[in-house]
């Protein structure tokens, strides 16, 4: 019983130690009065987000993918094979989550997408740095994003003829892309070369 005597007393007088801690620094901490407080220290600097996947990872995962959702789209949703079991099936349109549902949520990958091609650090397939701060990569990705974004209202009308048009911008935006940083004499070890 001592025992337990003895570990609640320092369980007491450790909690008020730090309770006086605690009080002595805030009342150390407040401005007298009429002065100006203090500012905030710095806030602790942004951690960088740390890249996995190299852009030909990124476009395969997830871009080619949800931009096949939407082409899909294209045509009468309801002629897709239903799932055995939506919860398992490995086609977006028939999943759990899908029809108009995976075309919405295709049109925001793709859209979110853009963010991580113009990550600094991605690298291409062949080992070359994305060159994620020239111009011209930025407006492409802008215009994927805008593709995307597009895809996205669309999907939320349900409305079958602005999935075209939007399949149609989404198809150029990556187009103008791919003439110019893709698609390159010599394959891919030019590719990310201007």
């Amino acid at each position: 019983m001592s025992n337990v005597r003895t570990l609640f007393r320092l369980w007491c007088v450790a909690g008020v130690a730090s309770w006086c801690a605690a009080g002595s620094s805030a009342v150390a901490q407040a401005p007298a009065a009429g002065a100006a407080p203090k500012p905030a220290p710095p806030a602790a600097a942004a951690s960088v987000p740390k890249i996995n996947a190299t852009m030909l990872q990124l476009m395969r995962g997830i871009v080619y993918p949800a931009s096949n959702v939407v082409f899909a789209a294209q045509d009468d949703l309801s002629k897709q094979p239903a799932a055995a079991d939506p919860a398992t099936s490995p086609n977006p349109l028939t999943s759990t989550y899908g029809g108009w549902v995976a075309v919405e949520n295709a049109g925001l990958a793709i859209a979110e997408s853009a963010t991580l091609i113009t990550m600094p650090g991605r690298l291409c397939s062949n080992g070359k740095r994305a060159p994620v701060q020239r111009a011209d990569w930025i407006r492409f990705a802008n215009g994927v994003r805008a593709a995307g974004v597009g895809v996205y209202e669309a999907a939320k009308k349900k409305d079958q003829d602005a999935i075209v048009d939007a399949a149609g911008t989404l198809s150029d935006a990556c187009s103008m892309c791919h003439d110019v940083y893709r698609e390159k004499k010599g394959g891919e070890k030019n590719r990310c070369l201007p």
